[in-house]
This record gives C-alpha cells, sequence and structure tokens, in this order.
C-alpha cells in the first residue's frame, strides 16, 4: 500500500541507476537535489504559485552537467550527442511546462527527462563493464 506521507519522486530511474558505482555520485548527489526542487515545484504548480522555478532550472542544470562529467566530455560531444540532445529537451519542455503552469505536462516531461539521463547512466556503466542492478 502507497505511503501517502511520502513525498513524490520525480527521478527514481536516475537515482536507481547512479546508486551502485560511486562514479555516479555526483550524479545521484545532484539528482537527489533536483527530485527535491521538482517536488517543491509541483507543490507550487498544484497550489497555483509561481515560484521554484528558477531552483528547479538551477538544479536542472547541475543534473545535467553532472551526467555529462560522469559520461565523459569527448562522449557527451560525439557518439553520445543524441543523449545529450535527449536530455537538453527533456529539460527544456520541463521549464516550458513550469512557465505555461502545466501540472499534468510537467510530470511527462519529468518522465522523459528521467529516462534520459538514467540511460546516459545505464550506458556509461555498460561501456565501462559495470552491471547495471
Amino acid at each position: 500500500m502507497p505511503n501517502p506521507a511520502r513525498e513524490p519522486t520525480f527521478l527514481p530511474l536516475t537515482m536507481a541507476a547512479a546508486v551502485d558505482d560511486e562514479g555516479a555520485r555526483t550524479v545521484r548527489d545532484r539528482a537527489e537535489l533536483a527530485d527535491r526542487a521538482a517536488a517543491d515545484c509541483w507543490l507550487a504548480l498544484v497550489a497555483g504559485c509561481a515560484s521554484g522555478r528558477a531552483a528547479l532550472v538551477e538544479r536542472l542544470h547541475e543534473l545535467s552537467e553532472a551526467t555529462s562529467g560522469y559520461a565523459g566530455v569527448r562522449w557527451w560531444l560525439g557518439r553520445g550527442s543524441v543523449h545529450r540532445t535527449r536530455v537538453a529537451a527533456a529539460a527544456h519542455r520541463i521549464d516550458d511546462a513550469v512557465r505555461e503552469g502545466d501540472g499534468a505536462e510537467f510530470a511527462e516531461a519529468f518522465i522523459g527527462y528521467d529516462q534520459a539521463v538514467a540511460s546516459v547512466v545505464a550506458h556509461v556503466r555498460s561501456r565501462v563493464g559495470k552491471s547495471v542492478t
């Protein structure tokens, strides 16, 4: 049975993908911060407030940067450019949803962002021969 007192989670795939990898610790730390900012922003959206956008945008930028660093700049700018584009497009979609106050779009955009970042982490782990749990 779900626990209603539990805060919403917006980046479960990313946090799960980065959990057992010491190299991905920064990605996980940034994901936790972004997840908290997303929960705050979500509550503001539901309440009809406009607060939380700036903090969320900053946390998503930090998570994207940590993901880039984990993946390696050479891969991120080369073979990983498809992943980089997906991450950036999803972050932009989240920002648009917040500006428009669209909660449904916000939730859908976060699904895409979470999948994009988690895919990068999983890809890097498979490249270096680490199993993804």
